[in-house]
């Protein structure tokens, strides 16, 4: 019984380890494919306007509070109860209105977050579809990316598919 059960094993082993052989893996550094193709710098660039867009907004708005906000210091102590009541109310209101301006813009899930995924899906799929093509014409099994969170110790310099990668993608 223990012969069978260890010629099973044996078996198993030796198989298993001859389909392993035949495994193809490539990998890709999608920071460098992103750095160099030039729809991503087109879509950084449109970000980084609208980025400014707003922190220019934001800044006016922020200003506008900071001037409202060193007058009531200022005149704090020759105001009626009602002019302080009223004051700090109109100063509440526009510290509220700077949190959510802040939030609805850049908070998780605000609008540069949703335009950042609208305008790199597009990139994203594209690369993407070049490297399930380039892994289809190469026979790959695997295909890791480099920069991301898998992390490779060691990958033979044959197996990087990063230039056909960016190459495919410009002759689109």
């Amino acid at each position: 019984m223990n012969k069978i059960i260890i010629s099973l094993s044996v078996f198993i082993f030796f198989s298993s380890a001859s389909l392993l052989a035949q495994l193809k893996i490539g990998y890709v550094d999608s920071d460098s494919i992103m750095d160099n193709l030039p729809d991503v710098q087109d879509t950084r660039q449109k970000l980084d306007a609208l980025i400014r867009d707003w922190q220019n907004e934001l800044k006016g708005m922020e200003t506008e509070y900071k001037k409202k906000k060193d007058d009531f210091d200022k005149r704090n102590l020759i105001m009626t109860d009602q002019t302080r009541t009223d004051a700090q109310k109109d100063l509440a209101e526009l510290e509220k209105k700077l949190s959510d301006f802040r939030d609805k813009k850049f908070g998780p899930g605000g609008e540069l977050f949703q335009k950042q995924d609208e305008l790199m899906k597009p990139v994203q799929n594209k690369i993407f579809n070049a490297i399930q093509e380039i892994a289809d014409e190469e026979n790959l099994d695997f295909v890791f990316d480099r920069s991301g969170d898998i992390m490779l110790l060691y990958a033979k310099d044959e197996y990087d598919i990063t230039a056909k990668v960016l190459e495919k993608l410009q002759l689109k």
